[in-house]
C-alpha cells in the first residue's frame, strides 16, 4: 500500500516536471517568435498576405548626333498573369485552354499555372496589345473578372536593324542591357519598375474593398550619340563593299572620329547583326547550317559578331604608325621635314648586326627628305630616326599620345595595347617597332593617336554619348569633352599635316584623292600574326588639312581579293569613297558654324549620265553648284558625266558644290 502511494506520488511528480519543460519550451518559443523572430514573419505575412506585380518602365531612347533620330526605343507591350485562387474551380481548364490557344503555348504547361497553389503565375511576356485586346474581349464575353492579369510592359526595338549594331548593343528579356551602349549606360536607361499592389487571402483571394496600391513606373534617361546617322550609314556601306570585293576573311571596321572634340562620328564593323535578332545567324551561310550545329559553337560564332573590333581587338598597325615616329623626331628637332637629301635608303639597314629590309628593298628609294620618305613609306629612313629618338624617350611619346593604355572611350570591352615592357626593349626591338611592326593597338587607340595630330597637338578622349536627357525633368546633361594634356607643339601638328597631305597628293595614299578637298592620309600593310599568310590593310586620313573635322581609319583584315593586300590599293579608296560624301555632309569648306546652321538641307541628285547642260539645271534646282573637273574644252550639249562627288542620295546644305567629271 505505501508502495503504491510513493508509485503515484513519484508518477505526479514525473508528469508536473514534464509538463512544466513543455511549458518552458512553449513560452520560450513564443518568445523567440515574439522578440526576436516577429520583424522577419511580419514582413513574410506581408508577403503572403500581398498581390504584387512588377510594371516595368520604359528603357530610354537612344538618339543619333542629331537628338532626333531614335536608333534605340521601347515600344509598349503587355505581360499576362494569374492567380490560380481567383479562378473559379470550373473555369480553370477553359482559361487555360484560351490563354494557350491565344498565345500559342503548351495547354497542360498553362493549366498546371493555371491551377497551382501560388499568389501568382506568369503566363506570357512582352505581347502586342493587339493579342490582349482579343483576351479582354474574351473575359468580358465569358464574364472572367477575376483572376487574370493583363499589365503594361515595354519591349526594346531598333529601327534600323543592323545600324551601328556592335555600338548600340541590345537587351534581354528582362530589358537589361547586354552589349555596347545598352551595356554601358544600363543604369542611365533602365529607368525604376513601378508596382500594383493589392491584399489577398492565403489562396490569392482579394481581402477588403480597398482596391490595388499602383505606383507608377519611372522610365529610363535618354541618350543622345556622337553618331551621325548619315556619316555611319556612308561608313557602313563603304565598308561591306570592301569587304565583299577585296574578299577580307576576317572583316573590317572603320573610324570616323572629329579630332577636336573627340566624337566618335562612325564606327563600323563588318560583318554586322540585326540589333532586332540578336541570337539568330547573320549570314546565309550560317542559315544554312545554323540548325546542324552545336550549342557551343553557336554561342562561338555569336559572340564574334558582338565584338566591336574596333576597341576590342589588337593588331599591328604597319606603316600608319611612322607618323607616330616623324611627329616623335619632329617635336625631338632631330630632323625637319625638307631637308634634302637628309636620308638615304639602299634597300634595308643593319641594326646590331640584323638588316631589315625596306618595303622596296628590290628597287631602293636613293636619297630622300623626310617628307619624300612619308610619302614612300621608306622603312629604313624610320627605323633610323627610331634608333636617334632612343627607347626612353619614344616610350615617353608613347605615353603622351595614349598608346600604352586604354583610351576610355564610354563602350564595354575595350582593349589595351600589346608592347614589350620598355627595360627589354633593344635596338633591334625599337627598329621594328618605329616604322609599326612586333607591337600591338587597337584601332581606336591609333584614331586617338593621329587626332592629337590633327587637332593642333592636344590629347582628346574618344567618347559616343554626349548628352543624358532625364525622362522626367528633361533636364540635359553634357558630357564634357576632355582634352587632357599636349602631347606635340602645333608647329609639329601643322608639318605632319603637310606631309600627310603629300602622301596622298604625291605618294602611297593617292587613290584617297577627293577633287576639291585638301586630304592628308598615310597607308598601312602589317602581317596578322607570325608566319600566318594573313594581312591587315589599313588607311588613315584627316581632312580638310587647313582645318581638320575628321579622322577616318579603315582597318580591313585579312583581304584575299585580286586587288591584293597593299594598304595604298585596298584601303585608301575606300578612305577616298568616304571623305567624297561626308565632307560635304559636313560643310567643311562653308564658313562658320552659325553660317551653316541656318542653311537649308537638300539631297544630292543623281547626275551621272547627264550631259553637262542637262546637270547644270538639275543642280541649280536645288540650289547646289556644278563644278567640271577637266581641262579639256567641252559641249556642254554633248558631254556626259560619268562620276560626281558627292554621290546621289546624300544630304548636304544648300550652295554646296558637286564635282563631276
Amino acid at each position: 500500500m505505501v508502495e503504491t502511494k510513493l508509485s503515484s506520488k513519484k508518477k505526479m511528480r514525473n508528469i508536473l516536471f514534464i509538463s512544466f519543460l513543455i511549458i518552458t519550451c512553449l513560452v520560450g518559443r513564443l518568445g523567440y517568435i515574439q522578440l526576436i523572430k516577429s520583424e522577419e514573419l511580419s514582413s513574410l505575412a506581408y508577403q503572403q498576405q500581398t498581390l504584387n506585380r512588377n510594371i516595368n518602365p520604359k528603357r530610354g531612347t537612344i538618339y543619333d548626333a542629331t537628338g532626333k533620330t531614335a536608333l534605340a526605343v521601347s515600344s509598349t507591350v503587355e505581360t499576362v498573369s494569374v492567380n490560380p485562387g481567383n479562378i473559379a474551380e470550373e473555369n480553370k481548364e477553359k482559361v487555360a485552354k484560351e490563354l494557350s490557344t491565344l498565345f500559342e503555348l503548351d495547354y497542360e504547361t498553362v493549366l498546371k499555372k493555371v491551377k497551382k497553389r501560388s499568389s501568382i503565375e506568369t503566363i506570357v511576356k512582352k505581347v502586342d496589345k493587339e493579342k490582349t485586346d482579343q483576351l479582354r474581349i474574351w473575359m468580358e464575353q465569358n464574364n472572367i473578372t477575376t483572376g487574370i492579369n493583363i499589365d503594361e510592359d515595354t519591349k526594346r526595338y531598333y529601327p534600323y536593324n543592323n545600324f551601328a549594331s556592335q555600338i548600340i548593343g541590345f537587351c534581354g528579356s528582362d530589358n537589361q542591357g547586354l552589349d555596347g551602349i545598352e551595356a554601358k549606360y544600363d543604369n542611365e536607361l533602365k529607368g525604376e519598375k513601378g508596382s500594383i499592389e493589392k491584399h489577398t487571402d492565403a489562396k490569392g483571394g482579394e481581402i477588403g474593398h480597398e482596391g490595388e496600391n499602383y505606383v507608377p513606373a519611372i522610365d529610363g534617361n535618354n541618350l543622345v550619340l556622337t553618331i551621325d546617322l548619315t556619316i555611319q550609314s556612308i561608313a557602313e556601306k563603304y565598308l561591306e563593299e570592301a569587304c565583299i570585293d577585296n574578299k577580307c576573311t576576317d572583316g573590317g571596321n572603320i573610324i570616323v572620329m572629329n579630332p577636336q572634340n573627340g566624337d566618335i562620328l562612325a564606327m563600323a564593323t563588318y560583318p554586322s547583326y540585326n540589333l532586332n535578332e540578336p541570337y539568330e545567324p547573320y549570314t546565309d551561310e550560317l542559315k544554312s547550317v545554323w540548325e546542324s550545329m552545336e550549342q557551343s559553337e553557336k554561342t562561338k560564332q555569336l559572340q564574334a559578331v558582338w565584338r566591336n573590333k574596333a576597341i576590342a581587338d589588337t593588331y599591328e598597325p604597319g606603316s600608319v604608325f611612322k607618323l607616330i615616329t616623324a611627329s616623335s623626331a619632329l617635336e625631338e628637332g632631330i630632323t625637319d621635314t625638307d631637308n634634302e637629301g637628309e636620308f638615304n635608303c639602299n634597300g634595308g639597314i643593319e641594326i646590331a648586326g640584323v638588316r631589315i629590309k625596306c618595303w622596296r628593298y628590290y628597287r631602293p628609294h636613293g636619297s630622300e627628305s623626310l617628307r619624300q620618305a612619308l610619302m614612300n613609306s621608306c622603312n629604313p629612313v624610320f627605323i633610323g630616326l627610331g634608333q636617334k629618338i632612343g627607347v626612353q624617350k619614344y616610350y615617353s611619346y608613347l605615353r603622351k599620345f595614349g598608346l600604352l593604355n586604354p583610351t576610355g572611350i564610354d563602350l564595354p570591352g575595350e582593349a589595351t595595347s600589346i608592347f614589350l615592357a620598355e627595360n627589354k626593349v633593344g635596338p633591334v626591338e625599337l627598329a621594328t617597332i618605329s616604322f609599326g611592326q612586333r607591337f600591338e593597338i587597337t584601332p581606336i587607340q591609333l584614331a586617338t593617336a593621329v587626332s592629337s595630330i590633327a587637332n593642333g597637338g592636344m590629347k582628346v578622349k574618344p567618347r559616343v554619348v554626349k548628352q543624358i536627357i532625364n525622362s522626367q525633368t528633361k533636364e540635359i546633361k553634357e558630357i564634357p569633352v576632355e582634352k587632357t594634356e599636349r602631347v606635340i607643339s602645333e608647329e609639329t601638328s601643322q608639318k605632319v599635316l603637310s606631309m600627310m597631305e603629300s602622301v596622298v597628293s604625291e605618294g602611297t595614299g593617292k587613290n584617297a584623292k577627293v577633287a576639291g578637298y585638301r586630304i592628308g592620309g598615310k597607308t598601312g600593310t602589317s602581317e596578322d600574326g607570325v608566319n600566318t599568310n594573313k594581312y591587315v590593310t589599313s588607311f588613315c586620313g584627316v581632312a580638310p588639312i587647313d582645318n581638320p573635322q575628321a579622322v577616318v581609319l579603315v582597318t580591313l583584315y585579312n583581304p584575299t581579293g585580286d586587288g591584293g593586300h597593299q594598304g595604298g590599293g585596298v584601303a585608301a579608296p575606300v578612305g577616298g569613297q568616304i571623305f567624297s560624301e561626308i565632307l560635304p555632309y559636313l560643310q567643311v569648306n562653308q564658313g562658320n558654324q552659325e553660317e551653316i546652321e541656318v542653311k537649308n538641307e537638300v539631297i544630292v541628285p543623281e547626275i551621272i549620265g547627264k550631259t553637262v547642260k542637262e546637270a547644270e539645271k538639275i543642280l541649280k534646282e536645288n540650289n547646289l553648284e556644278l563644278v567640271l573637273n577637266t581641262s579639256e574644252e567641252i559641249n556642254k550639249e554633248e558631254y556626259i558625266i560619268k562620276e560626281q562627288t558627292p554621290q546621289s542620295g546624300i544630304k548636304v546644305y544648300e550652295g554646296n558644290k558637286i564635282y563631276a567629271n
